[in-house]
């Protein structure tokens, strides 16, 4: 099985992912970083882990449609089985999601359905929510609506700070995204098997 990473910044997650798939803690080959910012720091962790990376803006592909044509086509050079999305922010169009359906997860910093989109742990913090959380949910053509794989709460103390706040739920989030990308990657790997 051949994975690809999506990212757009600083690749918190893609380190863990890249750790986990060095050491065969998940299954499959972690076999493409894609970025849409060039000098996105995440770009700089895949090169360290020796993982192939590609990266080109909307902009410089002419377009949101031939920017999603060109990332389908890099996905079918590569052979890719299955895509984690991992602080990419752009919405995942038809001509990759028609191929990948059931087959991208994406992480968000939120118990949704609460707070779809950007944003979500500052307008959390600001409407003054006891809790918040982390969900792990497979792509569909919406904004974060696709089919919930796992969640967890995360209070939001009476001493938080918006940093302190996006703290805790980074930290959940390193837990609960590889757990549950692993789980679904060797329910997979049984299935090709």
């Amino acid at each position: 099985m051949k994975i690809a990473v999506f990212a757009s910044g600083n690749g918190s997650n893609f380190e863990i992912f890249a750790k986990l798939f060095e050491k065969k803690e998940i299954p499959g080959d972690l076999a493409l970083l894609f970025c849409d910012h060039p000098d996105a720091y995440v770009v700089e962790r895949a090169q360290k882990h020796q993982v192939p990376v590609e990266t080109f803006t909307v902009k410089e592909s002419g377009g949101k449609k031939l920017y999603e044509e060109k990332i389908a086509k890099l996905l079918e050079e590569h052979e890719i089985d299955f895509i984690i999305l991992a602080g990419y922010l752009r919405v995942i169009g038809p001509a990759i999601l028609d191929n990948y359906e059931g087959h991208i997860v994406n992480l968000h910093p939120a118990y949704l359905p609460e707070y779809p989109g950007l944003h979500s742990i500052e307008r959390a913090f600001e409407d003054h929510k006891k809790e918040t959380g982390v969900t792990v949910h497979y792509i569909d053509s919406g904004l974060d609506s696709g089919p919930i794989i796992a969640q967890r709460k995360v209070p939001i103390l009476k001493d938080d700070t918006l940093e302190t706040l996006e703290t805790r739920i980074h930290e959940c989030e390193h837990e609960l995204y590889p757990k549950t990308v692993r789980d679904i990657l060797i329910e997979l790997e049984k299935e090709i098997n």
